[in-house]
């Protein structure tokens, strides 16, 4: 009985031992890119919830409180896409607000200033 014992020991220690190495050689699931949606609307840019002073010339945008998420997201590059258009460009999270806020030359790139909104969608790159 305990050479079974042992027998069935080894036998699930070889089965762990297996699963473990397969599951590392497991190609990782792509990562899933999520389009977000909104209206643009522009502000005067200056010292932003990131903690950087930017000026108006600057590709900057400002994200939701959600999305912000505390600061997770400053610093890093969004895609942003007129969806009437498709004219896109690439700008930096700088700060937050309750909207889809873009500073007023990445606002210009879209649309005149007269504008005050269009839609949009973005992404993170």
């Amino acid at each position: 009985m305990s050479s079974s014992f042992g027998f069935y020991m080894i036998f699930a220690a070889c089965l762990a031992a297996l699963f473990s190495v397969l599951t590392l050689a497991a190609p990782a699931p792509a990562l899933e890119k999520r389009d977000h949606s909104g209206k643009a609307v522009w502000f005067n840019v200056g010292l932003g919830s990131c903690g950087q002073t930017n000026v108006d010339s600057d590709y900057i945008v400002a994200l939701n409180p959600k999305t912000y998420a505390g600061g997770a997201h400053c610093g890093k590059k969004i895609r942003i896409t007129d969806k009437a258009t498709g004219v896109s460009a690439i700008a930096t999270v700088r700060d937050t607000c309750p909207g889809c806020d873009m500073s007023p030359s990445l606002f210009s790139h879209f649309e005149s200033l007269d504008k005050g909104t269009f839609k949009v969608e973005w992404n993170f790159l």
